[in-house]
């Protein structure tokens, strides 16, 4: 399967079988994540792991995961970001989404299902899980294998805009 039958196979799954994700097949998740390119390659993410039953209790005191066996909680570390020197831009959103693109892509390649989840409480987040005050919680990736029927890979051609919507060459 090339990338884009792989980018539009993949689809926000929100009902999860019970099926524990193998370690080895976590590890290669975070080995995803791990080699995202970041801004002047400062790497300035964490990848918080929930998956024992008792993580996954606190985990939705502040958020829905979908009964996922899994969940990666991707950080930034605000002492660790690039800053971009003409308007003190950090580069830390930008740097935890494509990690958390990049591990979201493999889990699909691994036949297992996500949801990219960004609507949480990240007070109640960084205080169920004892977040020093320099890690901010970004995203949250539900993981694990979809207990519902997929999604058409053919959905992008009248769920998504087309291109020439917002394609613009040379200048606005």
């Amino acid at each position: 399967m090339n990338f884009l039958e792989l980018a539009k196979e993949r689809y926000s799954v929100r009902e999860y079988k019970t099926d524990k994700i193998a370690d080895e097949t976590i590890l290669q998740i975070l080995e995803a994540g791990r080699v995202a390119p970041t801004a002047r390659n400062y790497q300035p993410y964490k990848f918080l792991v929930i998956n024992s039953e008792e993580s996954l209790e606190k985990l939705k005191k502040g958020a829905n995961v979908y009964g996922a066996p899994l969940a990666i909680i991707i950080c930034g570390d605000r002492d660790g970001v690039w800053v971009r020197p003409f308007d003190n831009k950090t580069s830390l959103d930008i740097d935890t989404t494509i990690a958390t693109t990049h591990m979201m892509l493999q889990a699909q390649a691994l036949g297992l299902g996500t949801c990219w989840i960004n609507y949480f409480n990240p007070e109640i987040i960084r205080s169920e899980f004892n977040f020093p005050d320099n890690i901010e919680p970004i995203n949250i990736l539900a993981v694990g294998y979809s207990d519902s029927e997929p999604e058409s890979p053919d959905r992008h051609s009248t769920a998504r805009k087309p291109l020439d919507s917002f394609l613009v060459y040379n200048s606005f």
